[in-house]
């Protein structure tokens, strides 16, 4: 019994406090490297309506590629690598592959192509990669850099990978794709890949307007709830609970004992409306990035509650959730941040992951 309970499940929360202007913050980072993005969600407390500069960022997201039965070895084609691998960052992931159950594959901003196999085409591929820490089925996981000098047209990196998702083992898949150019330049996938199936699809936007919400009255310098706030993890429940739907009333309004009924934690704020906001599609970081520039001046809006929330979910079946760190499912693929930006520009910012996921940065 004692053994079980030695190997329960376990997420992995972490927390970082400080400010959009200190020279050794890292919220760049952290946006940076979380690659596959799925979903933005933004809270933003005494407002009834978004500023228009930040209702024109959400809706102007870039929009993004899906590639039917993409055979793989259309990534190692020369113009491909010198116009996509080479230039600028572009992204790339099997669409509607399990992690746990399926092959699934990722192209990375880095110029890493990362496969995440089961055990026979791990063996049938032969190419050199490690097991998987996570899967419940042994896996393998390969991780080719298609930067590297020997993976250039003719090279023996190339010749190698190409002969084993060629003849070996065929390898395709529906792929999401994005690319961001450096300068404002046109992205190069569309006419890359016009012999295949493509298809583009914009961001999904939507909005809620609420009334009377309590929040949680949350105070810059204390992170952990020890005086003035709830702690992190109360305060992402109740977050998650206004992303359902499920809005905590006043105490006083509830009217039956249910035991169950949520509260919002306290010490709590009634604010009279809020606007909460969500982007859903291929999101990248370079437009997490500009929607931040947006955010820092919109909190500095006086009529607005003392602090607003962006929350970024990552993709439940993506092969790495931050950088290249192997990601996995068991119950859930959580692996999201959730950053909470006050009017004097301190922010706390708070990273999570599943069991079958490295520790966040």
């Amino acid at each position: 019994m004692f053994k079980r309970l030695e190997h329960t499940p376990r997420t992995v929360l972490v927390c970082e406090r400080s400010t959009l202007d200190h020279e050794k913050a890292r919220l760049s980072s952290h946006v940076e490297k979380h690659f596959f993005n799925h979903k933005v969600s933004l809270l933003v407390p005494g407002c009834e309506r978004l500023p228009a500069d930040l209702d024109a960022a959400l809706n102007s997201m870039r929009s993004f590629l899906l590639a039917r039965d993409l055979p793989l070895a259309q990534l190692l084609h020369q113009e491909f690598l010198d116009q996509a691998v080479h230039r600028g960052s572009t992204y790339g992931l099997s669409y509607q592959t399990r992690i746990d159950q399926d092959n699934c594959y990722a192209l990375l901003p880095t110029g890493q192509l990362v496969l995440s196999l089961d055990t026979d085409s791990y063996q049938v591929l032969g190419l050199e990669g490690k097991p998987s820490q996570y899967q419940r089925k042994p896996a393998g996981l390969v991780s080719i850099d298609l930067k590297d000098r020997t993976m250039s047209p003719g090279g023996r990196g190339h010749q190698r990978v190409l002969k084993a998702v060629t003849e070996h083992l065929p390898l395709s898949c529906d792929l999401l794709l994005s690319q961001h150019l450096p300068g404002g330049e046109s992205p190069a996938l569309e006419s890359l890949l016009s012999n295949h199936k493509l298809s583009e699809h914009r961001p999904r936007v939507s909005s809620h307007v609420m009334r009377s919400l309590p929040c949680p009255a949350l105070v810059t310098s204390d992170l952990q709830g020890e005086r003035q706030s709830c702690d992190p993890q109360s305060f992402l429940e109740w977050l998650g609970a206004v992303e359902a739907g499920i809005v905590p009333g006043p105490r006083e309004d509830q009217t039956d004992g249910y035991l169950s009924t949520y509260q919002c934690p306290q010490p709590q704020m009634l604010v009279d409306t809020a606007v909460r906001c969500s982007v859903t599609g291929l999101l990248l970081p370079e437009d997490i990035f500009h929607l931040l520039g947006v955010l820092r001046c919109s909190v500095l809006e006086p009529k607005l509650a003392p602090w607003l929330a962006l929350t970024v979910h990552g993709f439940q079946d993506s092969p790495v959730s931050w950088g290249t760190s192997e990601h996995g499912f068991l119950s859930g693929g959580e692996n999201f941040y959730t950053l909470v930006l006050f009017q004097n520009l301190d922010y706390w910012i708070c990273m999570a992951t599943g069991s079958h996921d490295a520790c966040p940065p």
